[in-house]
């Protein structure tokens, strides 16, 4: 059984936090926390004037955690919190001043990742992508725009809150050679985003602009189902080099997937090309591929409007466990035939220069 976040933060439950009473995970200690094969790393975020308390603390949960199934490897950090430094705050003030879309410093492309409706496997082709490209030799940053419902801080392993030197700019955080910035991580797990359209329109435009990407050769921008908001806002006011499109076989995915596409054709956005997730099912006792959503309708879609299929990805268990166990099929199983889709995906972009 492999190795995952819930097994390392259930040891760190069993810990009680010297300062509140409850254990170092409830009481929000416990911060960045990343899965690396065997190795485990995480960050324990004190009060500084408390740090003799929670020395012995440090060292009780990295032999916790080494006692763990699969763990090979374990870096616990101590790092003091500084209240005088106030968070970043991701709600408008004022409207921006109306303006074109603007290159963003220092990143060389930005790619969107969409799709016409919820549940086809937009992020899970968005997370695995991006390590893709990073695995390829690529620096590569990922925007979870997908404000709702972010699920890329889960996916690749990342926990804890970014930093925010000087109240305004933003530090990203970086796990499988990607660096992310999500509203995931502003926010509790549970916790509901509930925010109009202008907010949310700020808030995405402070995490294009106002977070310190540093250079990068792409940026993968997760975008939320269907054709709103988050979408207009990116298309307004960064230059986007391209779209790529997520739709599973099945006419009605397919339909809001027309929808999608047409809408960046409106925004004058060029469709890169569109991606057939949950293509194909083999089962893995007997062998036998079934189609489960239909088969070739993606593919058709493309041909109608000339661009590439990119790729038809399986149905597979294991891209759902990696997904889950923060450490994407490309990153936990690389040699798959799973991963190899989105390797090969990666490859294509490479190829045509659009990284």
């Amino acid at each position: 059984m492999s190795l995952t976040r819930d097994a390392v933060l259930d040891a760190l439950k069993s810990l009680k936090d010297p300062v509140s009473g409850s254990d170092i995970v409830a009481a929000g200690i416990v911060r960045a926390l990343t899965l690396e094969g065997g190795t485990v790393r995480f960050v324990l975020e004190i009060d500084p004037a408390k740090s003799a308390i929670y020395t012995p603390i440090r060292a009780e949960a990295e032999a916790l955690v080494a006692r763990l199934a699969g763990v090979e490897k374990v870096s616990a950090l101590m790092t003091a919190h500084n209240t005088k430094t106030p968070p970043p705050d991701l709600k408008p003030n004022k409207p921006a001043a109306p303006q074109g879309p603007q290159q963003i410093p220092g990143i060389a492309k930005i790619i969107a990742v969409a799709s016409g409706k919820g549940g086809v496997g937009k992020s899970t082709v968005s997370a695995n992508l991006a390590c893709a490209l990073a695995q390829a030799g690529k620096r590569v940053g990922l925007l979870d725009a997908d404000v709702y419902g972010p699920s890329q801080p889960r996916m690749l392993g990342i926990s804890g809150r970014p930093a925010s030197p000087d109240g305004k700019m933003i530090l990203p955080l970086k796990n499988h050679g990607v660096t992310m910035m999500s509203m995931g991580l502003m926010t509790n797990e549970d916790q509901a985003v509930v925010w109009r359209g202008p907010m949310l329109m700020g808030a995405l435009q402070q995490m294009l602009m106002q977070v310190q990407w540093g250079t990068l050769d792409v940026l993968i921008v997760d975008l939320p189902p269907g054709t709103g908001d988050v979408q207009m806002t990116l298309a307004q006011k960064a230059a986007v080099d391209g779209a790529i499109v997520v739709s599973t076989p099945q006419d009605v995915a397919l339909l809001d997937a027309r929808k999608g596409i047409d809408m960046f054709h409106k925004l004058k956005v060029p469709i890169l090309g569109l991606i057939e997730n949950m293509s194909t099912h083999i089962c893995s006792n007997c062998g036998h591929e079934e189609h489960i959503f239909g088969h070739g309708g993606v593919a058709a879609e493309a041909a109608k409007l000339n661009v590439p299929l990119l790729a038809e990805v399986p149905l597979h268990l294991d891209v759902r466990i990696a997904a889950d166990g923060g450490a994407p099929i490309v990153v936990a199983k690389p040699e798959s035939a799973q991963a190899k889709a989105f390797q090969d995906i990666a490859a294509q972009l490479i190829t045509r220069g659009m990284v």
